[in-house]
């Protein structure tokens, strides 16, 4: 009786809480269905922003709000994040001084030198992540120095690949399932070359690709010529969409939108 008083308390508190979470099809295949359509946030739908450089801001029906690869700045708003995920590639990925007033700091490595693990169960969102190796300052590999995340949420899989250094084993492509939404760094120098993350993303089955962590045009257009034979190209002139499972594309699709930060209203 005691646990069941705790937990209406806690969902009292936290509105979020109270919103159960849609069952995701991560680690099974289905099939896609109608164009992208964008809308107004409703049931079983998730907000995507594209903030800055490795920064999606990921918000829910329910209230919950999850930055990637924070860096300590999403913009002027008021709304603190509930949950950010950091990995640790460069200064941009990540910050020694988050809030305190975010309740769920997820870092993509251990800082004690072991493996960062991660499955953070929120109601209406499920956060998981892969660990992958990344190259130190010193070219050599350290392991498990970087996070892929997962968010479950809308029965959506959202795959944020972090600063990815090397084509994930059998074994993590396995453990990170089928992604529907994929946020991937291309660049092509500081992380994957173009040809691997070309041939990363589409082992995905990824409905749709995000590309972040981009350079200018001369990186983006190079990225995006390696994608066209089996994806269509939508370049949006907004930071913001919002994605379902009834409104993935029918064809798998790269989404071009600009970094913009968050704006207070949203």
């Amino acid at each position: 009786m005691l646990k069941f008083l705790v937990f209406l308390l806690a969902v009292s508190a936290n509105p979020a809480l109270a919103q159960s979470r849609t069952p995701s099809h991560c680690l099974a295949f289905a099939d896609a269905g109608p164009t992208i359509h964008f809308a107004s946030l409703k049931n079983d739908e998730v907000s995507i922003t594209y903030a800055d450089h490795s920064m999606y801001v990921i918000d829910t029906v329910g209230g919950l709000r999850a930055v990637t690869d924070y860096n300590g700045f999403i913009g002027q708003v008021s709304k603190v994040p509930d949950i950010v995920t950091m990995n640790k590639g460069h200064s941009s990925h990540y910050t020694d001084f988050p809030s305190d007033q975010i309740k769920h700091v997820l870092r993509g490595w251990d800082p004690k030198g072991g493996v960062a693990r991660h499955e953070l169960e929120l109601g209406e969102m499920l956060i998981r992540n892969v660990t992958t190796d990344i190259r130190s300052a010193y070219t050599r590999q350290e392991p498990d120095g970087n996070s892929i995340f997962i968010f479950e949420v809308a029965g959506l899989c959202i795959g944020h690949l972090g600063h990815l250094h090397h084509e994930p084993s059998d074994e993590q492509f396995a453990r990170i399932g089928r992604l529907d939404v994929v946020m991937a760094a291309v660049d092509g120098g500081m992380t994957l070359d173009h040809p691997t993350m070309v041939k990363t993303l589409k082992r995905f089955r990824a409905s749709v690709v995000l590309p972040m962590h981009w350079f200018g045009e001369t990186t983006l257009g190079a990225f995006l010529s390696g994608m066209r034979d089996e994806f269509d190209v939508v370049r949006m002139e907004e930071s913001r969409l919002v994605m379902s499972q009834d409104r993935l594309p029918a064809r798998p699709t790269v989404i071009v939108m600009p970094p913009q930060f968050v704006a207070e209203w949203e």
